[in-house]
């Protein structure tokens, strides 16, 4: 929109919002592009908050904004808003014009994460050095507090927001795409702001001092120990403090890079009970917060806090991360990998303490601690929390792959070898030593959320070949080489008594000449590594933590369990997919000569349409290689494993295949015990489900004819009412009348069934009385079968009378036989 240059800012923003509604987003886009760029930063600074609205939503989620969840590649409109937004397009120009004049754009505190809402209205001071000094005091009469960001910080808070918003999608559309344009737009962000290769891009506008300043120094009256639970930021030297005109000016762009990774950590992850909250601060931030607090209490003005907020123990946000949001965070995870791993060698293998910031530049300083400074404890109970709420079924595919992606950084070094490996190959390539360091520094994302993934396995249908799947990718994740021994060793390192470290302390650091000895180097380099594992422990899960060993002998016993359940979906696989290849074959062409079954309900009992044909083979490959991995960590030879199954298969006969779920007969049916739950889950037993209504008002089937379905049934009503009575004489009789006419008058397969089911006794007892049923001369097999008869009649001179006769009495003769033999056959 060309406006005139004498407009004022309010006749601007509200034309603006007046194209909003009229003018097509390319227009509209072209329009702000020139804005951007004829407009002093004064004017735009009125217009700012509203547009960033309009892109992203409100954050209650009544605005829409632009839908970028829902923009895919193939819309007109992905273009021109992938082109405004991107790092280098008009939107971010906008910002760092801002920027340059150091706005302030306020958000409510109501938004912010639980954990970091409730600390600032308690009056705490949160973790994150990115909220330091923004809170912003309410005036008299208002109850609402805020917090006031910067431009950048502003704009990335709503960008990262929009992610977790809840949205009204339209019928049929709903978030979660890889190509949607949020997801590229985070893509593209994060290889922007934390390049693998090189530094952080200069931004694309400088004002009249040169440069784009970066965020006001921290306050020296507000002390804090560093972000997380660990020791004080090494970066903070160049985050926190103002660069001049003269300075590096990488050291002017490095604020960017962190601003965005913790405001995309602390939106998306920095979700759980302020109760663990609490129990993850260290005695030094307790400490710190403890002076905050009474700084805070001496204060004129004490910040509003709703009712209830003073027992933080009570507090408990609810949390519900969806597909999409798990999609993304693993995307963060994977580029973060990527990003630390591009360090150059020789700065790895550099100690912290022989650094020299002359030497190395913030962005290596910044690769070095960003996954374990920023991310590991957030993402672990980002994943803890998922892991122990997300449904049994198998979308918990996004949570396992971003929990495999962060436990597996060395898929992400770079190398063309090692760069997202196939899921389903057979080879495990062996892992380096030099990542034994990561794996002892995040020891329970190996093995607390194994355990808790252990407690999934259990409970999930391994005879889905989706969750088969998921059980076979973390056996091969855990069998690569040295894996279960690194995680072995750090688990020693933990359980390291604490008598025995200050031994080892008091003589590792003496000199040969002071009674020490030549191996008191390698002794301090053990201490270390002890420290290091169990300040990971008690940092994430409390000094009073009990800790269960991955390699111990109770979760021994869980694996002998899943491996028991494994091998039981086997079998149960394999009986589905022979009893289905059994089905197929009997509803073959021949099944119109009478030799197939004709049955509806004639599949396996509980079988879904994914458990079939392909889908069955997967499945018995998945768990069949799961097994051998399984065995390969947990050191099971094959004849323990062996002698697993046949006690399961002695067990297991056929038999007790087709027996009912363990359940308790009420005069209302069956009622499901706990164990009858377990062996449904499980596929061990099933209820069979047959139709069960009036056998004669069974949908028309396709090869029946539905005239003749209709006018039979119309004639057995009949004659089922007038002689109903005096059938059920007949059958009631022990002689051989009362076996003859039960053969003709009832269905012996159909009563069985309905005692496999949970049908009550009353259905039951009704479906058992003897009726006429000329339903099966409806068949278009029956009608081929008495046309095959009448030409044979034909052809040997019979007259239809005669072969309707013949027909007639060789169904009698068949019915004698029955009658007379079929006892004895069957105990036979």
């Amino acid at each position: 929109m060309a406006a005139p240059t004498l407009q004022q800012p309010s006749f601007l923003l509200a034309n603006l919002k007046a194209d909003s509604t009229t003018k097509p987003l390319l227009q509209r886009c072209q329009d702000l592009v020139k804005i951007i760029d004829e407009y002093p930063a004064k004017e735009l600074h009125v217009i700012f908050p509203w547009l960033v609205e309009s892109v992203f939503g409100s954050l209650d989620g009544i605005i829409a904004g632009w839908n970028l969840r829902l923009l895919h590649s193939r819309s007109t409109e992905y273009n021109v808003v992938m082109e405004f937004l991107n790092p280098s397009g008009p939107m971010m120009k906008l910002v760092y014009k801002l920027q340059a004049e150091e706005y302030k754009y306020e958000i409510p505190v109501n938004y912010l994460p639980g954990p970091l809402k409730a600390c600032i209205q308690e009056g705490v001071l949160p973790d994150c050095p990115l909220f330091h000094n923004k809170l912003q005091f309410p005036l008299s009469g208002l109850l609402t507090l805020n917090i006031a960001l910067n431009p950048f910080e502003f704009f990335m808070f709503n960008f990262a927001f929009c992610l977790i918003t809840p949205k009204n999608f339209p019928p049929g559309q709903h978030g979660g795409s890889t190509d949607s344009a949020y997801f590229v737009l985070v893509d593209i962000y994060l290889k922007y702001f934390l390049p693998s290769e090189g530094s952080v891009p200069p931004s694309p506008f400088s004002d009249s001092r040169g440069s784009v300043t970066a965020p006001s120094p921290r306050s020296s009256s507000v002390s804090f120990t560093g972000y997380g639970v660990h020791s004080p930021s090494l970066l903070k030297h160049h985050i926190f403090h103002q660069p001049s005109v003269n300075a590096d000016p990488a050291a002017q762009e490095i604020w960017r890079t962190e601003t965005l990774l913790q405001m995309f950590v602390e939106v998306w992850l920095h979700h759980y009970s302020l109760e663990m909250y609490q129990k993850l601060q260290s005695p030094q931030v307790k400490l710190a917060l403890l002076q905050y607090r009474l700084s805070m209490s001496s204060m004129p003005y004490q910040p509003y806090a709703p009712p209830g907020s003073g027992t933080l123990h009570t507090y408990q946000e609810p949390f519900s991360p969806t597909e999409e949001h798990v999609l993304v965070v693993r995307l963060l995870v994977k580029h973060l990998h990527a990003f630390s791993n591009s360090l150059k060698p020789e700065q790895l293998s550099s100690s912290p303490s022989a650094h020299s910031h002359t030497h190395t530049s913030p962005l290596e300083e910044f690769k070095r601690v960003v996954v374990q400074r920023f991310v590991q404890q957030k993402l672990y109970l980002f994943l803890q929390h998922c892991f122990g709420h997300w449904p049994l079924d198998a979308s918990f595919r996004a949570v396992l792959e971003t929990w495999l992606s962060y436990i597996q950084p060395w898929r992400y070094t770079g190398e063309k070898t090692n760069v997202q490996p196939d899921q389903n190959r057979t080879e495990n390539r062996t892992i380096p030593d030099k990542w034994e360091s990561f794996v002892q520094e995040n020891l329970l994302m190996y093995t607390k959320l194994f355990q808790v993934f252990l407690n999934r396995a259990v409970r999930t249908d391994l005879v889905n070949a989706k969750n088969a799947l998921m059980v076979f990718r973390v056996a091969k994740v855990f069998a690569q080489p040295n894996l279960a021994e690194m995680i072995l060793k750090g688990e020693q390192l933990f359980l390291e008594p604490e008598h025995v470290l200050h031994h080892r302390q008091s003589r590792g650091y003496l000199t040969p000449g002071q009674g020490g000895s030549y191996l008191s180097s390698r002794q301090r380099v053990v201490t270390d590594m002890v420290f290091r594992v169990k300040s990971h422990v008690y940092a994430l899960e409390g000094q009073d933590c009990q800790y269960k060993q991955m390699f111990g002998t109770d979760l021994r016993g869980a694996i002998v369990k899943l491996i028991q359940i494994i091998a039981q979906a086997r079998q149960t696989a394999k009986r589905i997919s022979d009893h289905s290849s059994e089905v197929a074959a009997n509803n073959s062409f021949l099944s119109w000569f009478g030799l197939g079954s004709s049955d509806l309900n004639s599949t396996f009992p509980g079988a879904e349409p994914e458990e079939s044909g392909e889908c069955l083979k997967k499945t018995h490959e998945f768990l069949d290689r799961a097994l051998e991995n399984l065995c390969q960590i947990f050191k099971l030879n094959q004849g323990q494993l062996t002698q697993l199954i046949s006690n399961l298969g002695s067990s297991q006969d056929d038999g007790n295949c087709k027996q009912l779920p363990d359940c308790i007969q009420s005069d209302s049916g069956l009622i499901l015990t706990d164990l009858g739950r377990r062996q449904i889950i499980n596929g061990l037993r099933r209820f069979d489900v047959p139709y069960q209504g009036d056998p004669e008002l069974q949908p028309i089937r396709s090869y029946e004819n539905a005239l003749l379905v209709r006018l039979f049934y119309r004639i057995s009503c009949l004659v089922n009412h007038r002689l109903g009575g005096h059938m059920e004489a007949v059958c009631s009789r022990p002689d051989f009348l009362g076996r003859l006419g039960r053969h003709y008058l009832t269905d012996p397969d159909w009563t069985s069934r309905l005692r496999q089911s949970p049908m009550s006794r009353q259905t039951v007892e009704r479906s058992r009385q003897p009726r006429l049923s000329l339903r099966p001369l409806a068949s278009y097999r029956t009608l081929l079968l008495l046309l095959l008869l009448y030409m044979l009649g034909a052809l040997l001179s019979f007259s239809p009378a005669s072969s309707t006769a013949l027909i007639l009495a060789g169904g009698f003769l068949y019915g004698l036989l029955v009658a007379l033999f079929g006892d004895k056959l069957k105990t036979h």
